[in-house]
């Protein structure tokens, strides 16, 4: 495991500096590691990290016994406790100006509120993700792609480059994630079939999701599978995009397609690369967002005569550019020249595994067929 910062850390330093610090992601993205720099590259048995699935921390946040002498303090999964936002506005109302608090989870914080009175206005949202291919290589070599490709961005299974401790990695992650974060902050009985959905949903990647087939097969309502995805994409363990829809092509508005945050777990290869290019956009819009207060959407295009595009990014509701996903070296493909002339899309790129980089334009929009690796360096994400 490396010692460098993530992306992130330099706008996390400074938000704190002004108010608390949420730091939501999926399990072992590595947001403890990332918590703990922030207390000068400490261990987990550091006085000012608190982790509510440890007892004696568990009193010591109940009691707002926090360390005096530590200026940083980090709660770590408190928001399995049913009134944390509660616990956490007093503590920082309270002794706001003595402690920074960092405030870390593998769930949406924004989400698991649990009641209690509103925190808005006191704390900054950052959003971790796993590696994307310039965070893991400044001067990224296609053995580099290839890796992060194959292993996924998640910092452990990427950097032990292990087939043996990758397989082991990613169960233990699924199970712990159906098996602890369900549990703790869900009221499920059937954990079982929502394992069973778990292992389903690699398979649906990159196509629009019905909820209706997979009621089907798992024989459930659909109200109940509609609130597992749900309960899925609130634990960081898939995301859905939703459509773009622009007048004079007869766009489809309400089918989503679903992506996972781990998008090793696929095997088919082509949608394999389309998750690993969705969750760079998605870190992207994130990244935005939570740095510099622009709302950002990921979103896709497809019309009723399925013409498709990947993906449509929008900043402040309007398009900024777009992205088509091939893992072999092709032309133009025939979506981008039918969408091109007919969207405000601006700039239309069209990614893929081979090494042939080419420019064009059709209706006056710039198209570019570029190799995924000079693609993310040249759009300098993060």
């Amino acid at each position: 495991m490396r010692a460098e910062p993530r992306y992130s850390e330099p706008f996390l330093r400074e938000d704190l500096k002004t108010k608390m610090l949420f730091l939501g992601g999926p399990r072992q993205v590595g947001k403890t590691t990332l918590a703990l720099r922030l207390l000068g590259n400490a261990s987990k048995n550091h006085p000012a990290y608190l982790n509510w699935d440890f007892p004696a921390s568990r009193k010591k946040i109940l009691a707002a016994d926090l360390p005096a002498a530590e200026r940083i303090i980090v709660l770590d999964e408190i928001h399995k406790f049913k009134r944390w936002r509660n616990l956490v506005k007093g503590m920082y109302d309270q002794l706001g100006e003595q402690h920074s608090i960092v405030v870390t989870g593998s769930a949406r914080l924004d989400y698991y509120r649990r009641g209690g009175d509103s925190l808005q206005g006191r704390y900054h949202y950052h959003r971790l993700h796993p590696f994307s291919l310039n965070e893991f290589s400044r001067d990224a070599s296609r053995k580099d792609l290839d890796l992060l490709l194959k292993f996924g961005g998640f910092p452990e299974p990427l950097f032990s480059g292990s087939e043996t401790k990758w397989r082991r990695w990613q169960l233990e992650r699924t199970s712990r994630v159906i098996n602890e974060d369900v549990r703790d902050l869900e009221n499920i009985r059937e954990i079982s079939l929502m394992g069973l959905l778990a292992d389903m949903l690699p398979s649906r990647v990159g196509a629009p999701l019905s909820l209706q087939a997979l009621r089907n097969d798992l024989e459930v309502s659909h109200d109940s599978v509609r609130r597992w995805v749900d309960v899925f994409e609130n634990l960081y363990f898939c995301f859905r995009v939703p459509p773009y829809g622009v007048s004079g092509v007869k766009a489809v508005k309400k089918e989503q397609k679903l992506y996972l945050w781990d998008w090793s777990m696929i095997e088919q290869p082509g949608f394999r690369f389309e998750n690993m290019v969705a969750s760079q956009l998605l870190k992207y819009c994130h990244f935005l967002q939570d740095t510099d207060g622009f709302r950002m959407e990921l979103r896709y295009l497809r019309n009723v005569d399925e013409k498709e595009i990947d993906f449509v990014v929008l900043k402040e509701k309007k398009p900024l550019f777009a992205v088509e996903c091939k893992t072999g070296e092709r032309n133009i493909s025939g979506a981008i020249s039918y969408f091109a002339p007919r969207t405000p899309i601006p700039v239309f790129y069209q990614v893929h595994l081979g090494e042939k980089h080419r420019t064009a334009k059709i209706g006056g929009k710039k198209i570019e067929i570029v190799p995924f690796q000079r693609w993310a360096k040249a759009m300098k994400f993060p």
